[in-house]
């Protein structure tokens, strides 16, 4: 694990005790910290116990003279009494991402990379972790994907850690300065949690205002939002689009395949370059990538119908790129499963690929609201539930046709994230015989 004796000897409040959670726990009590630590869950509260700490609710105990109390990105700071209840006692509310950044001066020497945007920041996380492995080059992904940062051992020397960020860590960050920081694009999302969405693109653009002059930012141009961002980096700066991809070096990633991911590819090979790959070792990453799940993952395969399941899609700019991946043919038509815990940005990012859908089949709470906003469109079928949609899908579908799950939307009506989504997407595929 990674620990630091710049905590020893400090107290801190840890609030949510899921894995990265009990990971803090772990690695503060090792680096000589006292820990007192809180979880709805009793189990949880046993299992920091366990660890070695004490157990109190932070929004109870008198936080002066803490460190710091660590909260997992969950914790919506706009409404959770913790904020409040830390900033009387002049305490810093901060996340394991910032542990890390305070820990990383007793780490061997290193570089990190911050990966943030709305949409493609798993898959280009993977990405330029897969290329640097692929080329002999230390490297580990954490952050908002993986294992908890603060579980796993650190990297020998100049090794890179990959870190996926969400705008939560980033606003749990105080002193995070990526030696490369990338924003793959950004489209109103998480608007719950932010005053509008300036307050989200200002949670994002807050990566590139903790970096150092001499450190480099990586913005792909193209949407406006990230343009404007761009414009107001006064370090170095590298502009990246997903027009600097040639389809026909595109059409050799296998698992690389859309515009969206030529925008994720052409991030990924930015930071590559920077990183001193050369052509032949970017190559090699590109063309060996394999999508992570839930990502436009293929899961199955029957009388010639290929099914998809791209369950991270939770907002319509993220299900966009994945209707466009599937230009239509006469062979060749998508039947597209949507629907879940609508977000509020309905589906106007994905109008544009409507006439690639042959059938819609949408569950969830936003089923009413899809059906009437896509209209007479494409028809659509109000299945209610996956395992109804997937039967009607499997029941229409021809030789040629892609059975698409990408949602628009989050999850949280019938299942408890996206990846428990795609997993019953998964086997409902498998139970059908694809």
């Amino acid at each position: 694990m990674i620990t630091s004796r710049a905590f020893a000897g400090r107290r801190y409040a840890v609030l949510g005790l899921a894995r990265s959670g009990l990971a803090t726990v772990e690695a503060l009590i090792a680096s000589g910290a006292g820990v007192t630590a809180w979880d709805d869950r009793e189990a949880a509260r046993d299992d920091a116990m366990a660890l070695g700490a004490d157990i109190g609710d932070p929004t109870q105990i008198d936080l002066i003279g803490f460190a710091g109390v660590v909260v997992s990105p969950g914790v919506p700071l706009n409404r959770h009494p913790i904020a409040a209840h830390a900033r009387e006692a002049h305490v810093p509310v901060i996340g394991d991402i910032e542990l890390f950044a305070e820990a990383r001066g007793e780490l061997p020497a290193h570089k990190v990379v911050g990966i943030t945007g709305t949409n493609g920041k798993s898959t280009v996380t993977a990405l330029v972790t897969h290329m640097l492995e692929s080329a002999g080059i230390p490297a580990l992904m954490g952050g908002n994907i993986g294992l908890p940062i603060l579980s796993r051992d650190p990297l020998p020397e100049h090794g890179v850690y990959v870190l996926e960020l969400s705008s939560y860590q980033i606003d749990l960050s105080h002193s995070l300065a990526c030696d490369i920081a990338v924003l793959t694009n950004l489209s109103p999302d998480h608007l719950d949690r932010y005053d509008g969405f300036a307050g989200y693109a200002a949670s994002k653009a807050r990566l590139f205002g903790l970096q150092h002059r001499d450190q480099v930012a990586i913005v792909a141009v193209d949407d406006d939002p990230s343009k404007m961002i761009a414009g107001r980096i006064n370090h170095r700066l590298h502009r990246v689009s997903a027009k600097d991809i040639d389809p026909a070096d595109q059409a050799r990633w296998p698992a690389l395949q859309g515009p969206h991911n030529a925008q994720n590819a052409v991030c990924a090979i930015a930071v590559c370059r920077l990183l001193g790959l050369n052509d032949e070792q970017i190559e090699r990453g590109l063309a060996t990538y394999t999508s992570l799940p839930h990502r436009m993952e293929l899961v199955g395969e029957a009388d010639g119908v290929r099914w998809y399941n791209d369950s991270k899609a939770t907002n319509a700019a993220s299900a966009a790129p994945a209707l466009a991946a599937f230009p239509p043919a006469p062979d060749q038509r998508i039947h597209w499963i949507a629907g879940g815990q609508a977000k509020g940005d309905g589906l106007g990012a994905c109008r544009p690929w409507f006439g690639h859908v042959k059938r819609a089949y949408l569950i969830g709470e936003a089923m009413e609201g899809f059906a009437a906003e896509i209209g007479d469109v494409i028809p659509v079928e109000r299945s209610g539930d996956m395992a109804t949609a997937a039967k009607q899908a499997a029941a229409a579908a021809r030789s040629g046709d892609i059975v698409l799950l990408s949602p628009a939307c989050a999850s949280f009506d019938q299942y408890k994230d996206y990846e428990q989504r795609g997993d019953a997407f998964r086997t409902l595929v498998r139970a059908l015989g694809a």
